[in-house]
């Protein structure tokens, strides 16, 4: 096609439009698979220590280098979260506040629509009974007492792996599903902690 529009034009011309023709097909490619498919985020802080690391020398970090991690876009238009899912969202306005800094995280989603969540001695419990998180290392446990919340339809709520450290839901709230931007599925960097 681009040889029939280019017919008649010198052969410098010709391959000029071919390459930029190129080119701009790659980009858009580009933008639509991290738009609507997977998109690469970074770790920044220690909210998720040990499970993804931050780059040291920054508080409560152990790598030399962030963790990069894929977030699929599309994994929750065909199925629901589930509890356990690491996931990147853009967080509710109160986390700029309370946090210091808002924008996108990424945390563990722990407390699905209509559960009751508490935390007790720095245990979580979901309707009543404890739930097994062996990615919480005793160190990074904190010893925090919270009553009961039920967790309203159409929300989830978030807890970081390193529990003295995060600034999540129970600073913030609950974070609706139409902020989930996706579900963490693979790390690609640094290349000794690729995995899925």
């Amino acid at each position: 096609m681009i040889k029939r529009l280019t017919r008649g034009l010198p052969r410098g011309w010709q391959v000029t439009i071919e390459w930029l023709v190129t080119i701009v097909g790659a980009i858009v490619i580009v933008l639509a698979v991290k738009q609507w498919v997977v998109n690469p985020y970074r770790i920044p802080s220690s909210s998720m220590e040990p499970t993804l690391h931050c780059a040291r020398p920054a508080y409560g970090c152990e790598a030399h280098f962030s963790d990069r991690v894929l977030a699929c876009r599309f994994c929750y238009r065909l199925t629901d979260p589930k509890r356990g899912d690491i996931v990147v969202f853009h967080t509710p306005p109160l986390a700029a506040v309370r946090c210091s800094s808002g924008g996108t995280y990424v945390k563990r989603l722990i407390g699905l629509p209509g559960d009751l969540w508490e935390e007790r001695n720095g245990y979580v419990f979901i309707n009543g009974r404890r739930l097994d998180e062996p990615y919480i290392r005793p160190a990074r446990r904190d010893t925090r007492t919270i009553a009961p919340i039920r967790i309203p339809r159409g929300r989830y709520f978030m807890m970081g792996d390193n529990r003295n450290a995060s600034c999540d839901s129970r600073r913030w709230g609950t974070v609706p599903r139409s902020s989930l931007i996706g579900k963490v599925i693979a790390t690609y960097w640094p290349p000794r902690r690729l995995g899925l």
